[in-house]
């Protein structure tokens, strides 16, 4: 099985998906920007490993055939569940935030499951890609300075709702190919280059309200000292009897 990834197209795959897991992690930690930093670089895997495949010799069918579960399960876990945990953590596990991002994931299983049966017929895709919600949520977080920190989060919600949408309605979709290949590039590389940047020059204020037991929104825009909260009910005790 661990053989499959000595295949050069299953390796890169292979290697979208680390940085996917790493993206959540970050993400989960509250460093949402570097988190789709990383998942950028994702995407540009997810491109290069059907180019890798078409030009590598000799392989075999069911290498081919692994490579194909393998890499609608790593666009999964990129356009599927870490923009669903981003949002979830952006949002501070709302209502809202969790139900987008459960239509989220419930659209790309049904997406991806459909194309691994029907493929692309007459080479166009049907229903858009799961992976366009990746520069989606670049975008978003690129402009996340100038929307107001209120409503960033619904407005995430809004778009993976309309992605989600889009996912699974019969439109026509090119694929990818050409000068997109190199648009598609420039953007993850430069999006992801102005986002890490962004976030390295807000973590030490961020780091600071965390030591302080602050919690910081967004920007340095709004910090609040954590309290105790006051409550009447006795203290919890391990042996209730003693």
């Amino acid at each position: 099985m661990i053989r499959q990834l000595i295949d050069p197209a299953n390796a890169v795959t292979a290697t979208g998906l680390v940085l996917s897991a790493i993206g959540i992690n970050f993400s989960v930690a509250g460093l949402p920007e570097i988190g789709v930093a990383i998942v950028l670089w994702a995407l540009l895997a997810d491109h290069l490993d059907g180019v890798v495949a078409r030009r590598t010799r000799g392989r075999l069918a069911e290498t081919g055939q692994v490579g194909k579960n393998l890499d609608s399960l790593a666009d999964l876990v990129s356009a599927g569940i870490f923009p669903a945990i981003t949002l979830t953590t952006v949002g501070r596990g709302s209502a809202i935030s969790v139900a987008a991002g459960t239509v989220l994931i419930v659209a790309s299983v049904l997406r991806l499951s459909y194309f691994n049966v029907f493929g692309s017929p007459g080479g166009r895709f049907i229903g858009v890609p799961t992976t366009y919600v990746v520069p989606a949520t670049a975008v978003l977080f690129l402009l996340r300075p100038v929307i107001p920190e209120a409503i960033f989060p619904n407005l995430f919600a809004l778009v993976l709702v309309g992605l989600a949408i889009l996912h699974i309605v019969p439109l026509r979709v090119p694929k990818t190919a050409g000068v997109m290949y190199v648009v598609v590039t420039a953007f993850c590389v430069g999006a992801s280059i102005v986002l890490a940047t962004r976030c390295h020059e807000e973590l030490p204020v961020r780091l600071s309200a965390a030591q302080r037991g602050d919690s910081l929104l967004h920007g340095g825009e709004t910090f609040e000292r954590l309290r105790p909260v006051e409550s009447d009910r006795p203290p919890l005790r391990l042996f209730p009897f003693t």
